[in-house]
């Protein structure tokens, strides 16, 4: 099977605007935003409250794998900047969305008439460096989309999170519009300035799995820092969108410690074996993975490929960005998402929900009756398995 080429919105729309390019034109998105901000305060931005018992700390953690030279800047060792989410003390200040740096250059890209600093001022609902509770928990690494920096996904990892998941949020470098390291440096998107191609995206999707291999490595080793959370490294899972989802895919197949993994939304750039997958996969995504669609066989060649623990969804409204954050916020700034795709707070709400579902079956053993079949409390989504 000819591996399909990254999606385009993947490089092309970037954090906040992953919907100017996809959903709708520059022009109106800008105006709409104007319209939103003319008055003096713009529109507050603010993630969903989490659903589950837990209170929620993140720390960020700067990690250097000494044995491994960046694919981007090979006189370089590779530096990841890891989010490191987990149940917590309720004790101290908000974790920042994301940095001055980062939503400077998010902002710019997406060519919005809001401050610069928008995105620091986004209310989120974990506790800045708070001292992790006792217990030992499953591990969940999360991969963004390309272009995307790992507070793309801040809604799903705090909702994890606060139902008791250790979560990791990972930037890979030079592949995000912008990633800040602790002493100021801002490291650029190089991954940005390449031509879209297969060669380039199985690249990226396999440089990927091995800093995710990285990850787990350091995160399984004890703690990282004194009071921070402890990891059961018997029950692992890895999450990703687009080409993240893609990287997840590769994860599974390369690393045996991985236990179950989910793709939201991305090509697959590697494909699984043709031997098949024994773990648990679940696939999240739009339309554009149907037969004779943007990704051609992508998706039904991958599924055929995966055992009784696969799982394929489908909500056809949805866009490429509603399983981030992206579309939340546009709605939020007061930005319209035409063409009847699901709007941004009901994205993050299916996303969380099934994903959620998803890593209770397979990590925790839990009963997970949303993913039997359809339910009228989620209409959107539909079950693909079997066609």
């Amino acid at each position: 099977m000819k591996t399909p080429r990254l999606i385009p919105s993947a490089l092309v729309a970037t954090a906040l605007v992953a919907c100017t390019a996809v959903v709708a034109p520059s022009a109106v998105a800008s105006s709409a935003v104007a319209t939103a901000t003319s008055s003096d305060e713009t529109p507050a931005l603010s993630l969903p409250a989490p659903t589950g018992q837990y209170p929620v700390g993140m720390t960020p953690v700067h990690l250097v794998d000494e044995d491994r030279a960046d694919p981007w800047r090979p006189e370089r060792r590779r530096e990841l900047m890891v989010s490191v989410w987990y149940p917590a003390v309720p004790y101290g200040e908000p974790t920042p969305y994301t940095t001055d740096a980062v939503s400077a250059a998010i902002v710019a890209t997406a060519n919005l008439p809001v401050p610069s600093d928008i995105l620091t001022t986004v209310e989120t609902h974990s506790y800045d460096r708070a001292p992790a509770l006792p217990g030992r928990r499953s591990l969940v690494v999360l991969s963004p989309g390309a272009g995307l920096s790992r507070e793309s996904l801040t809604s799903l990892a705090e909702d994890l999170a606060s139902r008791g998941y250790v979560v990791a949020g990972v930037d890979h470098t030079y592949e995000a519009r912008a990633i800040e390291f602790p002493d100021g440096r801002v490291a650029p998107c190089l991954l940005c300035e390449r031509e879209n191609s297969a060669e380039v995206g199985a690249w990226v999707t396999r440089g990927r799995a091995l800093d995710i291999d990285f990850v787990l490595d350091e995160l399984t080793n004890g703690r990282l820092w004194r009071h921070g959370p402890t990891v059961d490294a018997r029950h692992i899972a890895v999450v990703g969108h687009s080409i993240g989802g893609a990287s997840a895919a590769a994860a599974i197949v390369d690393d045996r410690r991985v236990d179950a993994g989910v793709n939201m939304d991305g090509t697959f750039q590697v494909d699984f074996p043709e031997s098949g997958m024994d773990r648990p996969f679940l696939m999240l995504g739009s339309a554009s993975h149907e037969p004779g669609a943007s990704d051609g066989t992508d998706w039904p060649d991958n599924r055929a490929r995966l055992g009784a623990t696969g799982l394929w969804l489908q909500v056809p409204t949805a866009n490429h960005g509603s399983f981030t954050d992206q579309l939340m916020f546009l709605d939020q700034l007061g930005v319209p998402v035409p063409g009847g795709f699901v709007g941004g707070a009901r994205g993050v709400e299916i996303t969380n929900a099934y994903v959620g579902a998803f890593l209770d079956r397979h990590l925790r053993g839990r009963a997970a009756p949303l993913l039997d079949g359809p339910v009228a409390e989620y209409p959107e989504v539909e079950f693909r398995d079997g066609q």
